[in-house]
């Protein structure tokens, strides 16, 4: 084993001498181990990525504050991630590196899926995400730290967009005319959400902000949901921003960065199922809430698009990309979502009243 890791892990507080510590998992963000103690009992260690989170005692300050609110709650220990403390009462550990770890419980008796295996998985993803929204709805989401600033302010991200476009420091602005005409013609609607907040319109909730499968621990025989994992990103936010990201990727017909946009659209069926099982999970939002559900789809679908076209613009040097123009691709799978969702509106409205 890993003797920095074992000098790291014996600084927490667990419940027996460590046996093995391996490399875990597939995230792509954080460096993760799977450890065993000599009892058999299992727990994950995590170096927080410090470069992707400048503000880890605010982040660490969401996960304990959302966690230990949500243990007063669930019945199963399983229902909510549970720190381990540093031998000193911590959080988490400061290394004499600078570097950050903190350790969790193993959810044990439990599955993560990467993509639904059946209409049901996605199902079961939206009661776990509208559980979480329900869970936490009277929680004061406005003590929470704003971990990434602006993440979902969408009049913000055209503000970058348009700075983008004027700079045009790669010229490549002539090329995706129709994108930009895509994006400018939908400006003013962008900033409907954010708008109705600031009015009090819509109430600040705490929010996941990253509403994929993945992070959805099901449990093994029921392969019903247990709790949501990889709470980096909770922060103050609207539920439309979780409900919307969903429908985003979880409700297209085609991978993010499909060239072919004849293969892209929004499947009815499954907005149908993912806002069927995220009302019935979330019965505490107000009604502005549900009938703005079919934008929360569109602008998040809309935001993620203008993103992509941002990027492309500045060079792409935000979102990793493996081939030259990926990030127009996805750009224009996102577009063709928003233009579908818009001529299924009136169906992806009727379809709240009916699961309402």
């Amino acid at each position: 084993m890993n003797e920095k890791i074992l000098k790291i892990l014996d600084q927490f507080a667990l419940d027996a001498a460590v046996v093995s510590a391996e490399r875990y998992g597939g995230g792509h963000i954080n460096e993760t181990y799977l450890v065993v103690t000599a009892s058999g009992r299992r727990y994950i260690l995590q170096r927080i990525n410090q470069y992707v989170f400048k503000n880890v005692e605010g982040l660490m300050g969401n996960i304990a504050a959302v966690t230990e609110y949500l243990r007063e709650i669930v019945t199963d220990p399983r229902g909510v991630m549970t720190l381990v403390k540093t031998t000193a009462g911590k959080d988490y550990l400061t290394h004499e590196d600078g570097n950050f770890w903190r350790v969790y419980d193993f959810v044990e008796d439990s599955i993560c899926l990467q993509l639904p295996e059946t209409p049901e998985d996605f199902y079961q993803s939206a009661v776990a995400f509208g559980n979480f929204q329900q869970q936490l709805k009277d929680f004061p989401a406005h003590t929470l730290c704003e971990v990434i600033p602006n993440f979902h302010n969408t009049a913000d991200r055209y503000r970058l967009f348009r700075e983008a476009l004027a700079a045009d420091v790669c010229g490549r602005a002539a090329q995706v005319r129709d994108e930009v005409e895509f994006a400018l013609a939908r400006e003013e609607e962008a900033a409907t959400l954010v708008n109705m907040l600031a009015a009090g319109e819509l109430p600040l909730r705490v929010t996941h902000n990253d509403t994929k499968l993945n992070n959805v621990m099901l449990d093994a025989r029921t392969r019903k949901p247990l709790c949501v994992v990889d709470l980096d990103t909770v922060m103050p936010g609207l539920s439309l921003y979780d409900f919307g990201d969903s429908i985003r990727f979880g409700a297209a017909t085609a991978a993010e960065d499909e060239k072919d946009l004849s293969k892209v659209w929004m499947d009815l069926n499954l907005y149908e199922t993912y806002t069927r099982g995220f009302l019935s999970a979330c019965p505490g939002l107000t009604q502005n809430e549900r009938d703005m559900l079919p934008m929360g789809a569109k602008l998040m679908t809309l935001e993620c698009g203008v993103r992509f076209l941002t990027d492309y613009l500045n060079g792409d040097v935000y979102f990793s990309t493996h081939y030259e123009g990926q990030n127009l691709d996805r750009c224009r799978t996102q577009f063709k979502l928003v233009a579908d969702m818009e001529s299924k509106w009136d169906d992806m409205k009727r379809i709240v009243k009916e699961c309402e």
